[in-house]
């Protein structure tokens, strides 16, 4: 059924701009966009249902390009430790930490996962996100690694939201191999990645770099085995501490590289060469506290693209609204509410590799865009949490909101 959109003006988003077109329509078939532009120059079409969407700005479905959305218990009460005074150290020290994610992670059902897990995307999705990136890495083990990201395979067939599974066994050293991380990593490529791959688990593959977690040669034996296995890979880097991680990624030549704080300028030109898109997690920046800035200047001055994502997750980034995450991204990493826009609609779709699919309003991308009744693009970056009057369409259908 072919459907004419009207009434409205588009930030298209189309290279990575505002792309405004005042006085748009949209003209969708097969969940696809067929036509977009302004009214008055609409081809001769056969219609099937006409929509008037009374005067709303329609920006492309948001993306949120990293989440770890699916996890077992709540870390509420660290929070409130560290509000105390008692220190990351000694909450680990106590069993804390993402190790008492990992327990009630493994402890859990599959379906008390999706349960929990399909709250918080349906509160992204409220904020207008129609694609979301889900890692998994709370299980660090085959079978609680499958577990979670059967849950995601599931959240996608359940939920009017494509979804991205990312693995991401690499994120922390499980208990059982304390102080042999090297045989776990070992364990990973030789039979981890393989077995979830085989299964049809696995979108991409990710790893954190870092002193608290794995070094760069240990990343790159990951990197090596999922270029052997034909799935792209994404970095957690630079977030606490400068290893170059984000240069070794753009080495894999990896869809993102992620946080980013402690990033050099040469890490900035390498991303630039190879592509890699610099996903930025202010919310994480917030909640930690943290006082390196991303650096801001020399993103631009290379031309690497900037996304922009909510890191849900339980200990370091609680975050439920990536409109958030666009006035964070503002105020906190001083990006103009254009950038910001950029960085969860075509920027956020290169991280997840479905920039020819996703994130902008062009013919055969996917029909996926929201109906904002606001004032100007801005609005979307400017306001503060709350439910902005909306209409969300996702492959050319409106879904409730």
């Amino acid at each position: 059924m072919r459907t004419l959109w009207q009434h409205c003006h588009a930030a298209t988003m189309a290279q990575g701009s505002y792309s405004i077109i005042e006085d748009a329509a949209i003209v969708s078939s097969a969940g696809l966009i067929e036509w977009i532009g302004p009214r008055g120059e609409l081809p001769t079409l056969e219609i099937d249902r006409t929509v008037d969407l009374n005067g709303a700005w329609v920006t492309p479905g948001l993306i949120d390009c990293h989440t770890h959305a699916v996890f077992g218990g709540n870390r509420s009460g660290e929070f409130e430790q560290r509000l105390q005074g008692v220190s990351y150290a000694e909450i680990a020290a106590q069993g804390g930490g993402i190790a008492s994610t990992v327990r009630a992670t493994r402890a859990a059902s599959e379906d008390a996962l999706f349960a929990s897990a399909r709250q918080r995307v349906q509160a992204l999705m409220r904020d207008g996100v129609t694609a979301i990136e889900i890692k998994s890495g709370y299980g660090l083990d085959l079978a609680n690694e499958r577990k979670m990201l059967r849950v995601v395979r599931r959240l996608a067939e359940e939920l009017p939201v494509a979804v991205r599974a990312t693995c991401l066994a690499a994120h922390a050293l499980p208990p059982e191999y304390a102080g042999r991380a090297d045989d776990y990593i070992a364990h990973i490529c030789d039979e981890m990645l393989p077995a979830l791959a085989e299964e049809g688990l696995v979108d991409a593959v990710d790893a954190f770099c870092e002193h608290l977690a794995f070094s760069p040669d240990q990343v790159e034996r990951v990197f090596i085995k999922a270029r052997e296995l034909g799935l792209p890979v994404k970095l957690h880097a630079e977030q606490l501490s400068s290893l170059h991680g984000s240069s070794l990624a753009a080495r894999y030549q990896a869809l993102s590289a992620d946080h980013l704080e402690f990033m050099t300028e040469d890490d900035a030109i390498a991303m630039a060469k190879a592509g890699t898109v610099a996903v930025l997690l202010p919310g994480a920046f917030y909640f930690l506290r943290e006082t390196q800035l991303p650096p801001m200047d020399a993103l631009r001055r290379h031309g690497v693209r900037i996304a922009l994502a909510s890191d849900l997750n339980p200990g370091t980034s609680p975050g439920l609204s990536l409109r958030l995450m666009l006035n964070m991204g503002c105020t906190l990493f001083r990006m103009t509410p254009e950038e910001a826009l950029a960085g969860v609609t075509l920027h956020a779709a290169m991280a997840l590799g479905l920039g020819a699919s996703h994130g902008s309003l062009e013919p055969g991308k996917a029909a996926d865009f929201v109906a904002w009744r606001i004032e100007r693009p801005a609005d979307l970056a400017y306001w503060l949490g709350g439910d902005l009057p909306k209409r969300i369409v996702r492959m050319g259908h409106e879904i409730s909101n």
